[in-house]
């Protein structure tokens, strides 16, 4: 049986300023409750400020990025 070919769906427009921003914020949040509770494993502090550390270049990519177009 041969499927009928259709064609691709229009790209959905995003805010991926904000959606990298509430991942950044989420990570700070972690980040945050990881210090002042101090786990036994530091590489979950670690882990938390490598998410931040990205997150932040995340936003600055996206901003780069959509200044462009």
């Amino acid at each position: 049986m041969k499927q009928e070919w259709r064609p691709d769906p229009e790209p959905i427009e995003t805010d991926d300023t904000k959606a990298v921003g509430v991942g950044t914020i989420v990570w700070a949040i972690a980040l945050v409750v990881l210090l002042i509770f101090r786990p036994a494993e530091s590489w979950w502090i670690w882990t938390a400020a490598t998410g931040v550390g990205f997150g932040l270049f995340g936003l600055w990519f996206v901003r780069r990025r959509a200044a462009r177009s």
